[in-house]
């Protein structure tokens, strides 16, 4: 499973919906790792900047609590992704970072959890795996 940001975010302010915490309870009694992009430092980032994320935590220790919590790995970002991201199918947004996102579910077959309506109708199309947080 790769998390998107804003699953990232919800899973740190425990706001994740019903069907979400089940397929992570799933997901860790099988004991698969989850998994977070690279980008995902990016939007955490630029979310606290514009002062759209607030936490008594800094940026930094934000993420370090992301990456401590247990199974959760970095996905590969290698520039072949990267490049992927820029020549999806199908009808899909222009925002770089969920490009990625998408990009990397599809290279190596994650489940995407989002709330981000551009992913969730990607994968309505047929285009991703989606589990709605």
């Amino acid at each position: 499973m790769l998390l998107d940001t804003c699953a990232v975010i919800w899973l740190i302010e425990d706001q994740l919906k019903t069907a979400a915490v089940e397929a992570l309870a799933a997901s860790y009694k099988g004991e698969q790792s989850l998994y977070i992009s690279p980008i995902t430092a990016l939007e955490l980032g630029r979310l606290f900047a514009q002062g759209r994320l607030r936490s008594w935590l800094s940026p930094t220790e934000y993420w370090k609590r992301v990456l401590a919590i247990p199974r959760v790995k970095l996905a590969p970002m290698p520039p072949e992704l990267l490049f992927g991201s820029s020549f999806l199918p199908g009808p899909i947004h222009k925002d770089p970072a969920d490009r990625i996102i998408a990009a990397t579910a599809r290279e190596y077959g994650f489940t995407v959890m989002t709330r981000d309506q551009a992913l969730l109708d990607y994968g309505a199309q047929g285009y991703l795996s989606i589990i709605e947080c």
